[in-house]
């Protein structure tokens, strides 16, 4: 293989690599944009309080992504500019979007693994916010905005499986989460008993097989009720 030959090879692989490098940059953009225009994260970014706890993670994260999606985008195309037109300048202007791009992963990877659940603890903080105002009737609205938020989480309250809901948690559940509830409570219920009463729940009395006796075809069972 010639030395031409060698560059052209070299050329390709770097423009696939721009290639691939431009599709990790709209996976990227992709999440964010899930993340901004998601309705689980909207309605908790959207509850208006005072002070929100999970907005300030959601533009962290927000202002994260999009430095990266500029980072690789730009860098991608500016390796590619550089390897067409073997420009280096362009290509060292790419190098330094890939440097920074890595120290930004770098910094996502570490809080990752130092706060592996921040985004969850804002978001249950918010909800605590909301449902604390809701409850003590301070607000209309703070009851709208719980309502919107056990719809999309499809939760109602905070409270212990076994336990039953007051009259103000009780209004905050509608419609199929309601019936889901008496549906559990009854079944709760159902088992509760038939785990105390020692019958099993496939059969309807305790068996013991009888010895077959001479001439029969087939075993009979004596049952015993429970």
């Amino acid at each position: 293989m010639g030395p031409w030959s060698r560059v052209r090879v070299a050329k390709c692989q770097m423009l696939v690599t721009c290639f691939f490098v431009l599709l990790l940059g709209l996976s990227v953009a992709t999440t964010v944009a899930l993340t901004y225009f998601g309705a689980h994260f909207a309605v908790i970014r959207q509850a208006s309080l005072e002070k929100n706890p999970y907005q300030a993670v959601h533009r962290w994260a927000l202002s994260v992504g999009s430095s990266l999606v500029g980072l690789l985008t730009l860098g991608a195309v500016l390796s590619a500019a550089a390897t067409v037109r073997e420009a280096q300048g362009l290509m060292a202007g790419g190098f330094l979007c890939f440097t920074l791009a890595f120290c930004a992963q770098v910094q996502v990877a570490f809080w990752r693994l130092h706060s592996p659940t921040q985004v969850e603890e804002a978001m249950l903080d918010t909800y605590d916010l909301v449902y604390e105002q809701t409850v003590k009737g301070m607000s209309h609205v703070r009851w709208q905005e719980l309502v919107a938020i056990q719809d999309t989480f499809l939760c109602c309250g905070k409270r212990s499986p076994f336990s039953r809901l007051g009259n103000t948690e009780a209004d905050l559940c509608q419609g199929e989460e309601a019936a889901r509830e008496v549906y559990a409570l009854l079944l709760n219920s159902f088992l509760w008993f038939a785990i105390r009463s020692g019958c099993s729940l496939d059969l309807k009395g305790k068996y013991t097989l009888a010895p077959r006796s001479p001439g029969q075809g087939s075993q009979w069972a004596q049952r015993a009720p429970c």
